[in-house]
């Protein structure tokens, strides 16, 4: 009888605390710390552009008024201009992860 392929699925918290533990050679208590500790300054420092060198870079941008319409209704309504979180990937991470194929 065959045994059925586990389905991949993206890394948890305690998965990449498990992985920095290891490959750092600290416990898991002080990787869930520096773990925590760098998502609270993303967070503070979002506001005027973080960058992870080799990852990427977390800025804020601007989306002026626009016109929509209600998808129930057909009514044209206007969406009000907010501010949105983007994250946009290096160079060296988008060509790391999806590799240009061979001519």
């Amino acid at each position: 009888m065959a045994k059925a392929k586990k389905a991949r699925t993206s890394m948890t918290k305690s998965d990449i605390i498990d992985h920095l533990a290891k490959k750092t050679g600290q416990t898991k208590v002080l990787a869930s710390q520096m773990l925590d500790e760098f998502v609270n300054l993303a967070y503070k420092e979002a506001k005027r552009d973080f960058t992870i060198p080799g990852l990427g870079k977390i800025v804020v941008s601007s989306r002026k008024r626009r016109k929509g319409r209600n998808p129930q209704t057909g009514e044209e309504i206007t969406i009000p201009a907010r501010k949105v979180l983007q994250f946009r990937f290096a160079k060296q991470a988008k060509d790391e992860i999806l590799p240009k194929p061979k001519k």
